[in-house]
């Protein structure tokens, strides 16, 4: 069966959302060391290897929203597509305590080998999207874990990221604030984006709205918990979008 590196959910869909997952599977393709990274499955189904929740969430969304949904099919340990091409993080040898074996030698050609067969059908896939509508809207979907090794607890369900283009994260962080019962990290609990990452490549570069919403991943751990989110933020996206007047 031939690999494919991401899945399309389209439904002849009509929003002007583009719903993306980055970081949605823990795959690990065949060509790359046998299939296997060389770490412990329980490190495999932790957050390093993949945002916990999240494929379920964006898709879940892209159904409230009536619009386009992407998702990898490769761990982010194999190759992160929300990194820069140049990224020195494109390939992680450590993440979070953890030494990735599969990693640690790969050479250049390894490394080639990763972007052809995964990262850059991705990016076609996602830019393909995003060419469909004159206007379309970038919504990343990600998720994070609750606690770093030896790090403290995180304090937010939700967190609001974006760069310099704040159209469409300021009147979402607004509405959000307004729920009363949420904490909600204003480009925590990570800082904006990296140059070349997704967001930037299919969104900030040519000036399309765009979103990047991080949920705290043990709210996202059930289909349930996915849909309640979904069917809890897709109205709130549409007033968020409706306030930009764009």
């Amino acid at each position: 069966m031939t690999y494919q590196p991401f899945f399309e959910f389209t439904d002849q869909r009509k929003g002007r959302w583009v719903v993306s997952c980055d970081h949605a599977a823990n795959t690990v393709p065949a060509f790359v060391n046998g299939g296997d990274l060389g770490i412990a499955a329980s490190d495999m189904n932790r957050h390093i290897a993949y945002d916990i929740g999240a494929c379920g969430l964006a898709q879940a969304l892209g159904a409230q929203l009536d619009s386009p949904v992407i998702c990898s099919n490769f761990s982010r340990l194999v190759i992160d597509p929300n990194r820069g091409a140049d990224d020195p993080t494109l390939l992680m040898k450590l993440y979070d305590g953890t030494i990735i074996p599969a990693n640690r030698n790969a050479d250049a050609a390894d490394l080639e080998r990763r972007m052809q067969a995964c990262y850059h059908p991705y990016h076609a896939g996602l830019g393909a999207l995003m060419q469909r509508h004159e206007r379309p809207v970038l919504l990343s979907i990600h998720s994070f874990t609750p606690q770093l090794r030896g790090r403290p607890k995180r304090p937010w369900e939700i967190g609001v990221l974006y760069a310099h283009d704040t159209r469409l994260a300021a009147p979402l962080m607004q509405l959000l604030a307004q729920e009363g019962d949420l904490t909600v990290g204003d480009n925590e609990p990570y800082a904006g984006h990296l140059p070349g990452d997704a967001v930037d490549r299919h969104a900030l570069a040519s000036g399309h709205l765009n979103v990047l919403i991080e949920l705290r991943n043990d709210l996202i751990e059930t289909e349930a918990q996915q849909l309640f989110w979904a069917k809890r933020l897709a109205p709130l996206l549409e007033k968020a979008l409706a306030k930009t007047n764009l």
